[in-house]
């Protein structure tokens, strides 16, 4: 149980005293302290008696010894860090930060020791033993007095007899609240090769932290350069080390980063230092100067009083200046020497201005919950300065006041997700210190809820782990996205249960309370949950039957087997060897997710199989969202058929059935129902007809049957409605399924419907 923030400030200074007193005979700089216990970290989640937590005067981080370590990894692993300031010991800003030997997983795992090497006041040394497979991995964390970094060092030796290679092993930095600043040069890459890296770092940041992990030996980056990795083999008999710093300071400055690198590799620099004065002549107060690199963003520094001062390695960069919620002055090219010393300054900063969304339904005139995205306009790169996506209120519903630096935007109006009502571009001046009114009428085209059919999004989550959305602005996302039931699965988490059952209640719809059970060798949904009720597993340890059995005691009716083919998915894991217990077959459903759409066609395959097999398990879907500013909510859903009222209860049990299909964009209203079978005599001719719909227009209708395809369907002139008939004679396979595409290439995918001859009686 969490204790009250008021009492681990007081466990914090209580901590802290006892690292100075245990210094006191040191010299007067020196005060480094290794205590063990609950974390004295504020909402820190190392609680258990074993733990350790090392502190300085700049920074605390805390390991797992017996607590659990989130997603399965092992324990040993540092799962709270937090900034120092003037004695008080701030507030946990990661979910965990660790090294993993392959690509996320570090499983399979039999044992970790944690051993205190060093205990300070001049520098604590604590070191983490544990293995994979056969590959033992020593990690030493080491904290200097006045350091503000933790030095860390891994090394693999493979005891095995056989060579490994391809893996990808490295640091991780996996922040639970602010905003990502990945890898500068690899903007918008996912996963893949570093090689057009113009540093090897990564940072996490708020207003007031900064977090970056230094990788040195990196070679490529995973999940958008939370992963830092090396793309290496590991022969029999042979060992690889890594060395990296994690950085921690008490703003979201990347100066102080910068000026590591250039220190810790000794490089060339020079100095650009100036004023930052507004439109009006005044300086401002806390302006922010922002440096690019090749034409990439490559770092910033918060300036003060109007003053700003940087160092940067010798180079050619581009500089401008702004402010939160503040224009953005032109961009000068900046020529960095060794040793210079120059002085730069920005004019005419204009101050924000105002706009009042008042969005409303076309026909009715009734409010709509709205989602707004700027697509041309000013979009800070330092998103403490400013949004770049935002949601109208939940109340009063359809209204947003925003205020927003000054100049030409156009932003993307949406109500529906794309699936029932056309977004629309709006283009708005604002005016610096000015208000205006935009009044927004969004016109409705398609309504599946008129003819029972409902959509949710079955993978979201809050702001548990690494998520970083409220409960209410989860449930703006969703209401924007047009989804008829809310849902929530946070990683091994009810937190936010109680919360969001408030919101539903309010807005008068349903919501559907999961949780997303998490071991490192596979991920499930579990459905609808009783938010009483407290998870009593480990599931870094645990084996499917006792994942599953658990999903059972919380209240769950339906397990759904989340991106099942990913490197750390389920079947990934049970066609591997390395999911304890193996196959379990009480599950209902499996996913099919927004962040992989790579592996949909093979995951819909393998629903063939299944079905081939005449074992019922039929689709979910999720958006596996966790910050909704930056991916969107309901991009694909489920929609299932309900006979009367929407209740979550109704919903859950449509999917189990299998009265379900997913989408990206296209709507399918079928004569017989998905999940359903239909009794067909030996050889007569029979007919299976859908109505199809899609904003985008209509492309084409693929019959599955059996696991090939049987007849196509396509549309001219991509038309927003269309029927599919397929008439079918002779042998008949024992399911059909239909794919729809619309000429935007949104597919949708439906469970079967199941043929049974009647020659059977």
């Amino acid at each position: 149980m969490r204790l009250p923030q008021s009492a681990y400030r007081l466990l914090a200074a209580a901590w802290l005293a006892i690292a100075m007193a245990t210094a006191a005979d040191a010299p007067a700089t020196a005060a480094v302290s290794v205590v063990t216990g609950p974390t004295p970290i504020e909402r820190g989640d190392a609680r258990a008696a074993g733990d350790i937590t090392v502190i300085n005067e700049k920074l605390a981080f805390a390991l797992a010894v017996q607590s659990t370590v989130p997603y399965g990894v092992p324990r040993g692993a540092l799962i709270d860090l937090a900034p120092v300031s003037q004695g008080h010991i701030g507030r946990d800003r990661v979910v965990f930060a660790d090294f993993i030997p392959n690509d996320w997983s570090a499983w399979p795992n039999t044992y970790q020791r944690i051993d205190i090497l060093e205990r300070g006041p001049a520098q604590a040394v604590v070191r983490s033993v544990r293995d994979w497979g056969a590959v033992t991995i020593t990690t030493t964390y080491t904290l200097r007095s006045g350091s503000d970094h933790i030095v860390i060092d891994t090394t693999m030796n493979n005891g095995g007899g056989v060579r490994l290679d391809g893996l990808l092993s490295g640091l991780t930095l996996w922040p639970n609240s602010g905003y990502r600043f990945g890898v500068p040069g690899l903007d918008g890459l996912e996963h893949g090769a570093a090689t057009a890296a113009l540093a090897k770092r990564t940072v996490a940041y708020d207003e007031d932290w900064m977090i970056a992990l230094h990788a040195p030996y990196l070679t490529d980056i995973a999940h958008g350069a939370l992963d830092l990795y090396q793309l290496h083999s590991l022969a029999p008999g042979e060992s690889r080390s890594f060395e990296g710093w994690l950085q921690v300071g008490t703003s979201g400055d990347l100066a102080p980063v910068v000026a590591a690198e250039i220190e810790r590799q000794q490089l060339p620099s020079g100095v650009v230092r100036g004023a930052v004065t507004a439109a009006d002549g005044h300086p401002v107060e806390q302006p922010v100067v922002v440096v690019e690199k090749s034409g990439h963003p490559y770092a910033w520094v918060l300036g003060l009083h109007g003053h700003y001062s940087l160092q940067l390695p010798a180079g050619d960069y581009t500089l401008y200046a702004t402010a939160r919620n503040h224009s953005q002055t032109q961009r000068i090219a900046v020529p960095v020497s060794a040793g210079s010393q120059q002085s730069l300054d920005f004019r005419g900063l204009e101050a924000p201005g105002r706009i009042r969304f008042r969005i409303r339904d076309q026909r009715s005139g009734q409010p709509l919950d709205g989602r707004i995205a700027i697509t041309t306009g000013q979009q800070p790169l330092v998103e403490f300065l400013g949004r770049k996506t935002f949601f109208t209120e939940l109340a009063p519903r359809g209204n947003l006041d925003l205020l927003i630096a000054p100049g030409p935007y156009t932003f993307k109006i949406s109500a529906g997700g794309g699936f029932t009502t056309a977004p629309q571009a709006v283009s708005l001046n604002v005016e610096p210190g000015r208000t205006r009114l935009a009044q927004i009428a969004l016109t409705r085209q398609l309504d599946p809820a008129a003819r029972g059919w409902y959509g949710a999004d079955l993978h979201h989550h809050a702001d548990q782990a690494e998520a970083v959305t409220p409960p209410a602005d989860l449930a703006r996302s969703q209401l924007a996205a047009g989804l008829d039931l809310l849902f929530v699965s946070d990683h091994d988490s009810l937190a936010n249960l109680g919360s969001l059952t408030k919101i539903a209640a309010q807005r008068g719809v349903p919501f559907i309370p999961g949780i997303e059970l998490s071991p490192s060798w596979g991920h499930f949904n579990a459905y609808p949950i009783d938010a009483d009720k407290t998870l009593s597993i480990d599931t870094g340890t645990a084996s499917v039957d006792a994942v599953f059995a658990e999903a059972r005691r919380l209240g769950a009716t339906i397990v759904q087997v989340n991106h099942p083919l990913i490197p750390y998915g389920y079947f990934t894991s049970l066609a591997a060897g390395v999911a304890p217990g193996g196959f379990n077959p009480h599950f209902e459903l499996v996913e099919i997710n927004a962040t992989e759409t790579a592996t949909d066609a093979a995951v819909y395959q393998r629903m063939w199989q299944f079905w081939n097999a005449a074992q019922r398990y039929y689709l979910g879907a999720g958006t596996d969202t966790h910050d909704v500013w930056n991916r969107e909510s309901g991009r694909v859903r489920s929609y299932a058929h309900v006979d009367g009222p929407l209740t979550t209860a109704a919903f859950v049990a449509a999917l189990r059935a299998g009265h379900a299909y997913v989408s990206y964009g296209p709507l399918i209203y079928p004569a017989a129902m998905f999940g359903e079978t239909l009794r067909v005599a030996p050889g007569a001719d029979f007919k299976l007809g859908f109505e199809l719909e899609s904003l985008a227009g209509l492309k084409r209708a693929e019959l599955i049957g059996g696991g090939l395809k049987v007849m196509e369907q396509t549309f001219d002139g991509a038309p927003l409605r269309a029927r599919a008939d397929f008439a079918l004679h002779g042998d008949h396979a024992a399911w059909y399924a239909l794919i729809v595409e619309d000429v935007k290439g949104n597919r949708a995918y439906t469970n079967p419907v199941w043929i049974e001859s009647t020659a059977a009686e």
